[in-house]
């Protein structure tokens, strides 16, 4: 018996330690010493088993079956994150398992523009290959998206604030949306909201009208003048005539607008409709927003570009139409 024993326990101990050396391998030794770095981008809604074969077929674990193993000890199995991973063969495949858990995923800065309308966010998401263009564009237009984000418009237009972001490949085109609309509701302040109801402005009516002055002027000294005219205009019943509105609504703007574009009947036409257009014509930024609910205290009611990024400001219509002539038609600036 003790022969046998003695023969046994040494047998018995090589198992274990080799047991040990493989399972070791599998679960903590790298695949690659010298280490070699490998970008792999883990899709929205992807399977644990997708993601291991990826893995594997990209040279970053050995073994499918150790990483599967190795999640099950840690519990994560279900809790693999979206995004695009810079990982290198040189890392444990404990060490890749840990950064897929806390999403430790590679960033892409990206500033979107203050009035930039959500087709041309899509343009710049696109380019920067962070996003299909036509499926932001759906997702933006869907009013049942917007229905179930509070927003009382047809589409998100307005609401996806122009800030600079740091976002990452593989979210799907909500889940941007959502990060936006997220930085719009914390600059919407209650201070902001309570100007609104003094100004007699739904929140809506504020975002709207917010980017009607993006798109009028670039200069931050003249926002609370172009609200003024706008809100003077609104009080009078007289129509608000902006140029920008008539081009949202053109699906074929060609860069020239024509006198034939200001007659058609589009519900963004200011020139044949009284009010505001029924929704943003762009994404306005914090000052815009401010100016809308915080105009001037002044009787404008016209204004006309010096063809200088400056306006000219005008009380009576007799002004506006001297203005039009000294800055348009005669090109003095």
């Amino acid at each position: 018996m003790r022969n046998r024993l003695k023969v046994l326990v040494p047998v018995i101990l090589a198992i274990v330690v080799a047991y040990g050396i493989h399972v070791f391998i599998l679960l903590f030794a790298p695949p690659d010493g010298d280490g070699r770095e490998v970008i792999i981008t883990i899709p929205s809604g992807a399977t644990f088993s997708q993601v291991v074969y990826k893995l594997r077929d990209a040279g970053v674990i050995r073994n499918v079956g150790g990483l599967t193993f190795l999640a099950r000890i840690k519990g994560a199995y279900t809790r693999i994150k979206a995004g695009e991973y810079v990982l290198d063969t040189s890392m444990s495949p404990s060490e890749v398992l840990d950064k897929l858990v806390e999403g430790d995923v590679k960033r892409y800065k990206v500033t979107i523009p203050e009035g930039y309308n959500m087709r041309e966010i899509a343009v710049l998401l696109a380019e920067n290959g962070l996003v299909d263009r036509k499926d932001f564009i759906s997702t933006a237009s869907d009013r049942r998206l917007a229905e179930a984000r509070g927003i009382k418009g047809n589409t998100l237009e307005g609401y996806l604030f122009p800030d600079t972001y740091l976002l990452t490949k593989g979210l799907a085109a909500e889940d941007m949306i959502d990060i936006m609309l997220s930085r719009f509701k914390s600059m919407y302040t209650d201070d902001l909201a309570d100007k609104a109801v003094k100004v007699g402005l739904s929140q809506h009516e504020v975002v709207t009208l917010a980017s009607i002055i993006e798109k009028e002027t670039g200069r931050p000294e003249e926002r609370r003048s172009i609200a003024a005219v706008f809100h003077n205009r609104l009080k009078k019943r007289m129509p608000l005539q902006s140029d920008p509105t008539v081009i949202y609504g053109l699906h074929d703007f060609d860069g020239n607008l024509t006198k034939r574009d200001l007659r058609k009947p589009t519900p963004y036409n200011t020139y044949r409709f009284y009010g505001l257009p029924p929704g943003p014509i762009a994404n306005p930024g914090k000052a815009s927003l401010e100016a809308a609910v915080d105009p001037a205290e002044v009787d404008y009611l016209y204004f006309v570009s010096k063809n200088d990024g400056t306006h000219h400001f005008s009380k009576n219509l007799k002004e506006h139409n001297r203005a039009v002539y000294i800055y348009q038609k005669k090109g003095i600036r």
